[in-house]
């Protein structure tokens, strides 16, 4: 039986297929995804160097139009062919893991909540630092450690009940602490890392779900199972979520990244 690669975490078929089918239904939480990359784009307003040419990775049709709002011009890309041309202008299917860009080919990256199923992050913010010009800026988010702690406790509980046993369902994420030291591993020049808390709140808990999956966000873990789950597991997991005021609550935490190309 051959060796599993200790850097295949996610399933990136998996990755590109959930987002080819989120084009289609994308609309349903672009509020949340423009939210969560105006809070991104804030951090602009923070320099007063005046930017140009953007690459926007995985902007879900969100992020290019309002970096053409502030007089930028964009290039986007995205994993998913379906979802690239939802970001009008120039668009380009890519993966995040091996970009076709050529080195300093614009001076700002902006990667609003788009790394986070890249198997080898380091190497995909080099190859975003390289596609930068000296003194260009990344700025990336990307969900932190404790997003969706409430439904994965909720999920693990409930399949451990059901099943004796859990399976992961909810991806894991980078401690906050890390994401700082993996900017400067990459070679990016002041690294910063923030971070950002969405609350969401739902009356009907399986709208949740039906949210993660219209973001793209639905399980792409390598080791997921492949079979369907227990027909009684998510109703049992939802069940279990806590709740106030008749309204489940979620938490996103986001980690808002920063760093700079290096001047020559």
């Amino acid at each position: 039986m051959p060796r599993m690669d200790a850097m295949l975490v996610f399933d990136r078929a998996a990755v590109r297929h959930h987002r080819d089918r989120a084009a289609r239904q994308v609309d349903r939480v672009a509020d949340v995804l423009r939210d969560a990359a105006e809070r991104l784009l804030d951090r602009l307003d923070d320099t007063t160097v005046r930017f140009a040419q953007a690459l926007d990775v995985g902007g879900r049709g969100v992020v290019a139009p309002l970096l053409r709002a502030r007089g930028i011009a964009v290039v986007s890309s995205d994993l998913s062919p379906a979802m690239a041309v939802r970001n009008g202008g120039a668009s380009v299917a890519a993966d995040e893991e091996f970009l076709p860009f050529a080195p300093s080919s614009f001076d700002l990256v902006v990667a609003s909540l788009s790394l986070h199923w890249v198997n080898d992050l380091p190497s995909a913010l080099i190859q975003l630092r390289q596609s930068l010009r000296p003194g260009g800026l990344l700025l990336a988010s990307l969900p932190a450690l404790g997003t969706l702690d409430e439904l994965r406790r909720a999920l693990t509980e409930a399949e451990a009940a059901l099943t004796g046993g859990a399976a992961p369902r909810v991806s894991p994420f980078p401690d906050l602490r890390d994401c700082a030291a993996l900017l400067q591993r990459a070679g990016y020049a002041m690294p910063v890392a923030d971070m950002d808390v969405i609350r969401l709140r739902y009356a009907d808990p399986m709208a949740l779900l039906a949210d993660l999956r219209a973001a793209g966000e639905a399980n792409a873990v390598h080791l997921r199972l492949r079979r369907p789950p227990a027909r009684d597991l998510f109703p049992m997991a939802l069940a279990g979520l806590p709740e106030a005021d008749g309204r489940v609550t979620t938490t996103l935490r986001i980690a808002v990244m920063t760093g700079w190309a290096p001047e020559r």
